[in-house]
């Protein structure tokens, strides 16, 4: 999937693969790709950057870790965070209704 169909979702999905509870920033891009069989498949230059600004904004909070001997950053959705992913959901079915009936090939109504 190209990059440019994912404009203006990118805080959405990011806040999606949060939902479940806690991760750091490798399992969010890896919890994207599984949820899509692969077909999303974010690089981590995206990734890391955006769940900076998501943390910034208050949409997520992080804290460090330690996982095998090696620092983690991670992850949770705060309750503002929980509040834009509804947001996200709701303005992308909206989107995607009417996208599809845009691309439907329907004619348009005549005007008189």
């Amino acid at each position: 999937m190209r990059a440019e169909a994912l404009k203006g979702h990118l805080d959405g999905l990011l806040l999606a693969a949060l939902e479940d509870g806690p991760r750091h920033g490798y399992a969010v891009k890896e919890a994207l790709r599984d949820a899509t069989d692969g077909k999303l498949d974010l690089p981590t230059g995206t990734v890391y950057p955006a769940l900076h600004r998501l943390e910034q904004a208050g949409l997520i909070s992080g804290s460090w870790v330690v996982v095998a001997g090696r620092r983690r950053r991670t992850y949770e959705l705060t309750e503002d965070g929980r509040r834009s992913l509804k947001g996200a959901r709701d303005n992308w079915q909206e989107f995607a209704a009417v996208v599809s009936t845009a691309l439907r090939g329907a004619p348009w109504p005549a005007t008189s």
